[in-house]
């Protein structure tokens, strides 16, 4: 149920739109298999089994975007059109022209097309109107932005910004690295990447590592910058913060010491404790993380 990954927008003021009403709109746009010679399809999926399209919880909205993907490489197809070109070469005494060679490659992927493996997959999104987030568990922004462009596409208008703060995380991270320590509730774990400047860049990354070592700060003095920092937020969560306002790796520490706790509990009501304790979790770590790096920008 937990986000590993947080892509994080704001909402402009004043958006709001009730569980029945989202539900109604996706809706409408539901995920559909590929079909014909459709190679992709997106479209709106249950975020959790046993729910609707949009799950809730006091306020808060839980929705996810499907997206099925017919597999279907082109070395395949390439390798079938060269035999196939030569059998036709044989056929008509020369070699095929390049309309011919088009005509072939387009005939093949039309027979191979319905017979190829279809690969789904789900992106997650947490909407909170009354803190204005939207929060996307994505590991890269883009596919954020493709969750947001759907569902904008859905709703007519959804008016969001990228989450931006006063200090970078860059320049924020090579500081706490250089001073051995991170600011409030945060305190360094054992993972970081420091890049230098240039095209030809050097790289260096740690792992499972006291990041309080002299060789790390020699590294910032030479001209490296942070851009992954892994972070523990009040001994309950651990992270992985990164350039730009990323993170990624979450994790919550009582969960993975929990055991058994959750056995013999309704599916139903397990996921409105697991869904209520992450939008509170991650509520006050974005809170807190703002705060780190100087407060967000107007």
């Amino acid at each position: 149920m937990w986000f590993k990954n947080i892509q994080a927008y704001r909402l402009a003021a004043g958006w709001a739109m009730s569980p029945g009403t989202l539900e109604a709109a996706l809706a409408k746009q539901p995920l559909m298999p590929c079909t014909g010679m459709s190679l992709l399809s997106r479209g709106w999926v249950p975020p959790a089994e046993n729910v609707g399209l949009v799950a809730s919880h006091q306020k808060h909205l839980l929705i996810a975007l499907g997206v099925e993907q017919k597999l279907l490489p082109s070395s395949v197809i390439k390798e079938e059109a060269k035999l196939r070109a030569v059998a036709l070469e044989t056929q008509q005494g020369y070699k095929p022209g390049k309309k011919q060679l088009r005509d072939l490659a387009e005939r093949i992927t039309a027979e191979l097309l319905p017979r190829a493996f279809a690969k789904r997959r789900v992106t997650r999104a947490w909407i909170d109107p009354v803190a204005r987030w939207v929060v996307v568990d994505a590991a890269s922004p883009a596919r954020a932005e493709e969750l947001l462009e759907h569902l904008r596409n859905t709703l007519g208008e959804l008016p969001v910004t990228r989450l931006e703060t006063e200090l970078s995380p860059q320049g924020a991270m090579t500081q706490w690295l250089t001073v051995g320590d991170a600011p409030g509730q945060f305190a360094l774990d054992s993972e970081c990447e420091l890049k230098g400047t240039g095209e030809e860049a050097a790289t260096v990354r740690y792992l499972r590592h006291d990041l309080s070592v002299k060789e790390i700060r020699e590294h910032i003095s030479g001209g490296k910058l942070a851009t992954r920092v892994g972070l523990l937020w009040k001994d309950r969560l651990s992270l992985l913060l990164a350039e730009p306002f990323q993170i990624k790796r979450v994790k919550s520490l009582a969960m993975e010491q929990g055991g058994d706790e959750g056995a013999g509990i309704n599916p139903a009501d397990q996921f409105e404790a697991d869904f209520a304790l992450m939008t509170g979790e991650l509520s006050a770590l974005l809170t807190d993380l703002i705060g780190a790096l100087g407060g967000e920008k107007a």
